[in-house]
């Protein structure tokens, strides 16, 4: 054993979908949402959230979010 600790998860959804308007986060089709992955830190998927976004930069109704699950799993947690 080492002493260290081991890095915490701090887990992180990259999801996007074509939006009924840009005003709003209301998609257009749930159905059709591409869910891009869950990352362990924010860094990585930062990296996935800019290539999505990149790959759909005609889209104008496309958006791509990172969601910190972390924070919805741990709310107490201050990480």
């Amino acid at each position: 054993m080492t002493g260290s600790e081991p890095e915490k998860q701090l887990l992180h959804l990259v999801f996007g979908g074509e939006l009924d308007d840009v005003s709003s986060v209301t998609f257009k089709d749930l159905d059709s949402l591409d869910i891009v992955g869950i990352y362990p830190n924010y860094v990585t998927a930062f990296d996935a959230w800019k290539e999505a976004a990149q790959r759909t930069v005609k889209n104008a109704q496309m958006r791509y979010f990172v969601v910190h699950l972390h924070r919805l799993l741990e709310p107490e947690d201050k990480a």
